[in-house]
C-alpha cells in the first residue's frame, strides 16, 4: 500500500514541500488512512497545534482533485466566527493551489460572497451553527442545489459543542440538511480535549449508518511549565452583593497581590490572561492599565470577550499577532479555541477554570513552534477573618485548581459530554424552524420530521402533543381550516429576529458607543452619570437611547469597580472527589509554589484535626452545622432540594445557605446520627425527580423555556438537571 504522503494529490505534496515540512505527523497519517482508505466517520483527538486541520483537509482536498464534487463538497462547522476567519486564511493558499473554491458564511460576511456561492455551489464552505440554521430556514428551497454532492462535514473544536443545547442544535442541523439534500456525508470531528472519545464517536455516527473510527496517535505532547500561585486578598467589600468603586490611584500597587503578580510577570512578554467572566475581564484589564499609568508606562494590555464589538476583538487579535509588540491580552473563553494570535510565551489563569477541558484548551494556547507550554495559575481568595468558621478557612479555589491538574496528569480524565438532557427549549426552536422552512405541515408530518432527529429520542409523542397544543393556544403556531400547521403571529415575531438562529441564551443587550466608536454591548441599562467598565476602560454614561438600545459615554480615568462576583459554573463530581483526595493526601505537588504549598498544608492540618472530609457533617457550635457532600454542581443542587423539601421538617432544619458545590451550612435541632438517618430514609423514598421541583416553580433556564408549557419546563429540569441517581448512591455511602 502506498504511504499516506504518496496517496495525497500532487498539489498537496507540493504544498508540503513548499512549506518545508520534513515529515507528516502521526495524526496526519492516521487521519489520511481513515479518510482515504475507508468510508467511515472520523474522530480526531490530538493536542493543540498538532496539525489536525491539515490532517483532515489534506486527504479531503486530494479526493476532490481526483473527483471534483458537483456542489459544495465539504462543510466545515466552526463554533466562532473568528475561528472560521482564521481557518479561512489558513486554508486559502492550499485551496488556491488546488483550484478548489473556499467559501465562508457568517454574519460578518458580505452578501456578494454568499451570492457567488449560491450561483456556483462548489468546494469547501466554512460556517457557524447559527448561519447554517439561517440558511436552512431561509433558503431551504436551494439546499439540494447547494449540497446535493456533499461528501464531508468537518466539525472543529467538537468538544465545545457537546455541552448544552448548541451542540444538540448542530447535530439536528446536520441531520436536517442531510434529509433535505438526500445525502449522507461522512462526519469528521476535531478536538484536543475529548473526555470519552467512544461516546463522542457514537454521537457523531447517529443516523449515518457508519462507525466512527478513533485512531490512536503517537505524537508526543510538548513539555509543560506549570505553576500555581496563591494570594490572599486582605480587604473585601462589606456586602459582596454591592459593586462598589474605589479610586485606584489611591490604592497601592500591591492592594491586590494577584493583579500585581500578573502585571510584573507579563512585562516585556507576549502573554494571555484567562478569566472566568466578562465582568472580571473588564475589571482586570482596567486595573492592569491603571498600574501602567501609575508607573508611567505605556499601556500594554488588550481585552477580548464576546460582548466587545467585532472591530475591537479583531484589533486585539491583530496586535497580538504582531511579533514586534509585547502585549498581553485579557480574555474569557473567546480565545480558548484555536484562533491564531501569534506565538504566546505564557498563559495565566486567574483563579481555577470550571473544567479540565478548559484548562487543557487554555494551556494549549502556548507552546507553539516547539516551545514548552506554560500556564501560571493565579489563585486569589479572600482571607478568612478570625471569626470565620471552618468552611471559610479552606482555600477552595486552590484545591480546585490542584484537583483539575491532577485529574489530567494522573488519569488523563476530561469531562464527558452531557447528552442526556431533555432539550425542550431546542424542541420548540427546531419545530418553528422546520415549520417556517417547509410551509404548512400536518401535525403528524411535523412530528415525524422533529421526533426522528436523534437528540429528541427521549421526547415522547405525548410530550410533543402537549407542546403543539400549547403553541397553538399561544399563537406561536396556527392551525389552518384544513388542520395543517403554520407559524403563528407570535412565532413570526420570534423567527424574524436574527437572534432566533442561536439557541444559547442571551441577555437583552445595549450597544455602548463613544462618539463614533462602537465599544461593545452590556446586558443592562445603567443610568445617566453611572460609570461602566467596557473595553478595558471606565466610562461615564452621558445619554441613553432606550428605543434603539444605544448607550453613549465618555472616557474617565482613575475609577474602576472594586468587586466582581464569582462566575457561576458547573463542576463535575469527579473534581469534587479529587478535591477531597487532595485534602486527605500528603502528596507534594511540585508546581504549587511555596505560599500555596503552605496554605495547602494548613488546610490539610485542619482536615486531619476536624475529620470533615470523612464525616461530611461537622458541628460549628451549638445548633449550627456544615455539610460537605463532595458532589458536583447538579447533584449538589439535588441534595440541597432533598434537605429543604423532604428533611427540613423532621430535622427542624432552617437557614440552609449553600456555597455551591463545596458545602452548605444550616441550623437544625438534631444530632449527626439523626441527620443521616432521616436523609437516607427520605432519599430512598424518592422515586421521581419531579418530587424535588417546588410547587408552582417554573425553572426557566434555556433560551426558549419561557414559551413552553410549565409542565415540560418542570419535567426538563427534573429529568435533565437534577441528578437523583448520583445523590442516592452518595447518600447510601455516607458515613454516620
Amino acid at each position: 500500500m502506498k504511504s499516506i504522503f504518496d496517496s495525497y494529490s500532487p498539489t498537496v505534496r507540493e504544498y508540503i514541500y513548499a512549506n518545508r515540512w520534513e515529515n507528516l505527523r502521526s495524526v496526519q497519517v492516521a487521519a489520511g488512512s481513515v479518510i482515504l482508505h475507508t468510508d467511515q466517520n472520523l474522530l480526531l483527538t490530538a493536542s493543540t497545534a498538532s496539525g489536525k486541520t491539515e490532517a483532515a483537509f489534506f486527504p479531503i482536498i486530494s479526493l476532490f482533485e481526483e473527483n471534483m464534487p458537483k456542489s459544495v463538497g465539504c462543510i466545515y462547522i466552526g463554533p466562532l466566527k473568528a475561528l472560521i476567519n482564521d481557518q479561512f486564511q489558513r486554508l486559502t493558499p492550499l485551496c488556491e493551489r488546488a483550484h478548489i473554491p473556499l467559501w465562508h458564511w457568517h454574519g460578518d460576511v458580505g452578501s456578494n460572497h454568499k451570492e457567488k456561492l449560491i450561483k456556483n455551489p462548489s468546494g469547501i464552505l466554512q460556517i457557524t451553527p447559527e448561519s447554517l440554521e439561517a440558511l436552512l430556514l431561509r433558503k431551504s428551497n436551494i439546499v439540494n442545489h447547494l449540497f446535493k454532492d456533499l461528501r464531508f462535514i468537518v466539525i472543529d473544536e467538537v468538544h465545545s459543542l457537546l455541552r448544552g443545547e448548541r451542540g444538540a442544535q448542530t447535530l439536528c442541523l446536520i441531520e436536517r440538511l442531510s434529509s433535505l439534500a438526500h445525502i449522507n456525508p461522512r462526519r469528521i470531528g476535531l478536538s484536543a480535549t475529548i473526555g470519552e472519545p467512544e461516546e463522542t464517536g457514537n454521537l457523531l455516527s447517529r443516523g449515518t449508518g457508519r462507525q466512527t473510527l478513533i485512531p490512536q496517535t503517537t505524537d508526543g505532547g510538548s513539555k509543560w511549565r506549570l505553576s500555581v500561585e496563591h494570594f490572599y486578598i486582605e480587604s473585601k467589600p462589606e456586602d459582596p452583593k454591592e459593586k462598589k468603586v474605589i479610586p485606584i490611584e489611591q490604592a497601592p500597587l500591591n492592594s491586590d497581590p494577584g493583579f500585581a503578580y500578573v502585571y510584573n510577570n507579563t512585562y516585556g512578554k507576549k502573554c494571555i490572561v484567562f478569566v472566568n467572566s466578562r465582568e472580571e475581564c473588564e475589571v482586570v484589564t482596567a486595573s492592569l492599565r491603571q498600574y501602567c499609568s501609575m508607573n508611567d508606562q505605556p499601556d500594554r494590555f488588550l481585552i477580548h470577550h464576546g460582548n466587545l464589538s467585532a472591530a475591537l476583538r479583531i484589533g486585539a487579535e491583530e496586535q497580538m499577532k504582531d511579533e514586534e509588540q509585547t502585549k498581553t491580552v485579557i480574555t474569557t473563553s473567546t480565545l480558548e479555541l484555536g484562533i491564531d494570535i501569534g506565538r504566546l510565551e505564557k498563559a495565566f489563569q486567574l483563579d481555577a477554570p470550571w473544567t479540565v477541558a478548559s484548562f487543557l484548551q487554555r494551556m494549549g494556547r502556548t507552546g507553539r513552534r516547539g516551545d514548552p507550554q506554560e500556564m501560571r495559575f493565579v489563585i486569589r481568595e479572600d482571607k478568612a477573618a478570625s471569626r470565620d468558621m471552618l468552611p471559610n478557612e479552606i482555600p477552595w479555589k486552590l484545591i480546585q485548581a490542584i484537583a483539575l491538574i491532577e485529574l489530567y496528569i494522573g488519569e488523563k480524565w476530561v469531562e464527558p459530554a452531557e447528552l442526556n438532557k431533555y432539550h425542550y427549549s431546542l424542541l420548540y426552536h427546531q419545530s418553528l424552524s422546520v415549520l417556517a422552512s417547509m410551509g404548512e405541515m400536518s401535525p403528524a408530518a411535523l412530528a415525524e420530521k422533529i421526533l426522528t432527529l436523534s437528540f429528541f429520542k427521549n421526547i415522547s409523542q405525548e410530550d410533543y402533543r402537549i407542546l403543539l397544543k400549547h403553541l397553538i393556544a399561544s399563537d406561536h403556531i396556527q392551525q389552518t381550516e384544513k388542520g395543517g400547521l403554520i407559524v403563528g403571529l407570535a412565532g413570526e415575531r420570534i423567527i424574524n429576529n436574527f437572534r432566533f438562529y442561536g439557541v444559547f441564551k442571551e441577555s437583552e443587550e445595549y450597544t455602548v458607543r463613544s462618539e463614533e466608536t462602537e465599544l461593545g454591548t452590556i446586558a443592562y441599562a445603567p443610568s445617566v452619570n453611572d460609570k461602566i467598565a467596557i473595553a478595558g476602560r471606565v466610562w461615564i454614561v452621558t445619554e441613553i437611547d432606550y428605543k434603539k438600545k444605544n448607550i453613549y459615554c465618555e472616557l474617565v480615568k482613575g475609577i474602576v469597580p472594586a468587586y466582581f462576583g464569582d462566575c457561576a459554573g458547573s463542576l463535575h463530581t469527579k473534581i469534587l472527589r479529587k478535591m477531597r483526595d487532595v485534602l486527605e493526601s500528603n502528596e507534594i505537588y511540585p508546581y504549587v509554589m511555596s505560599t500555596g504549598a503552605k496554605r495547602l498544608e494548613q488546610a490539610r492540618v485542619l482536615t486531619k484535626n476536624t475529620g470533615f472530609t470523612r464525616l461530611s457533617l461537622i458541628n460549628l457550635g451549638e445548633n449550627t452545622w456544615a455539610f460537605f457532600p463532595w458532589l458536583g454542581t447538579y447533584a449538589f443542587i439535588t441534595l440541597e432540594r432533598i434537605l429543604k423539601i423532604k428533611c427540613a421538617k423532621a430535622l427542624k432544619l432552617k437557614g440552609l445557605d449553600p456555597a455551591r458545590p463545596f458545602f452548605m451550612t444550616f441550623t437544625m435541632d438534631a444530632d449527626r446520627q439523626t441527620f443521616f438517618k432521616v436523609l437516607k430514609k427520605e432519599t430512598e423514598k424518592i422515586t421521581d425527580p419531579m418530587e424535588l421541583v417546588y410547587e408552582k416553580e417554573n425553572p426557566v433556564f434555556e433560551k426558549y423555556d419561557e414559551y413552553l408549557p410549565s409542565s415540560l419546563v418542570r419535567k426538563g429540569f427534573a429529568l435533565g438537571i437534577l441528578d437523583l441517581a448520583q445523590v442516592k448512591e452518595a447518600v447510601y455511602n455516607m458515613q454516620v
